[in-house]
């Protein structure tokens, strides 16, 4: 069996930080919830949440973090702006803001999350990361939803590079993304939307991939080759698709507010797909076919 356990981390580039490879999404996670969530999560053994301005709940992680009583260095905790704020002075405060509300003199990992911003925005962005990470209240920064051009681009302005993490969220191919338009999708990355340039190119270029969306919305829980391959494994569907993203290498970041299905999809480590059988899930790849409806983020901001 592989070596993968809870406690499995992924080296960022450029810097001694470990994240670790299994974490909890707190997307579309209402803020008088988020707190027991992520409270939840800690108690079944996670040490990493993800959560983003857009999300309007930093401040119950923090509020979670907090509560819980673990040491805040043994907590990995990952935020996200979607917008510049018109000039890198504003756009830096904006991220202290994030850093406040979440409680901590520092963040983990701050993404910028979306490229739908144009070159200006995201040259403004990464600036105001660096700059951020300059003065240690972020101790790794990273992009969301860049395609290739994108992170070419970053070649040409970037101090820093290259970003610690993609957290992928592109459609189709590097022309599109998951934020920039109502066709397009939410953050996804399983075995039938694998998107496969992208994750190749950041894996050449050392960039960390994490999976956002791994579990499909639950909307492939009653697909016969999954749930043939969940029977094999005395597992769940679920947990044979966070099993899938650890093992291709990517952190993987499942969503749940329910405490049982929380625990449940951490219970991964006492199993290991087979190479055959990696192999098969692979095969149910149907590129931008298989992507799962958007979430307009713009129509509930």
């Amino acid at each position: 069996m592989s070596n993968n356990t809870l406690e499995s981390t992924a080296q960022l580039p450029g810097s001694a930080l470990q994240i670790p490879r299994l974490g909890l999404g707190v997307f579309q996670t209402k803020p008088s919830i988020t707190a027991a969530a992520v409270a939840a999560a800690l108690r079944a053994g996670y040490r990493h949440i993800d959560t983003a301005q857009v999300y309007r709940n930093e401040k119950e992680v923090g509020d979670a973090v907090l509560a819980s009583g673990i040491p805040r260095a043994d907590i990995f905790i990952t935020t996200k702006i979607m917008v510049p704020a018109g000039s890198v002075e504003a756009s830096y405060a904006a991220m202290k803001a994030s850093v406040e509300a979440i409680r901590s003199e520092y963040v983990d990992l701050f993404l910028i999350h979306t490229p739908d911003i144009g070159p200006d925005g995201r040259r403004e962005l990464w600036a105001a990361l660096e700059r951020l990470a300059g003065n240690g209240l972020t101790r790794s920064i990273g992009v969301s939803n860049y395609g290739v051009r994108h992170l070419c681009e970053m070649k040409e302005y970037a101090k820093t590079y290259p970003p610690a993490v993609n957290q992928i969220e592109v459609v189709g191919n590097e022309q599109s993304c998951c934020w920039c338009r109502a066709d397009g999708l939410a953050g996804q990355l399983h075995p039938w939307f694998q998107q496969r340039e992208i994750v190749d190119y950041c894996q050449r270029e050392g960039i960390v991939v994490e999976a956002y969306c791994p579990l499909v919305r639950n909307q492939k829980a009653d697909d016969k080759t999954l749930k043939a391959l969940a029977g094999k494994y005395h597992k769940a569907t679920t947990q044979v698709l966070v099993r899938y993203g650890l093992q291709k290498g990517w952190v993987s970041l499942p969503k749940s507010k329910n405490p049982v299905r929380i625990a449940a999809n951490v219970d991964v480590f006492d199993f290991e797909i087979e190479e055959k059988d990696m192999e098969v899930l692979d095969a149910l790849d149907q590129g931008v076919n298989g992507k799962l409806e958007p979430w307009n983020w713009r129509a509930q901001n």
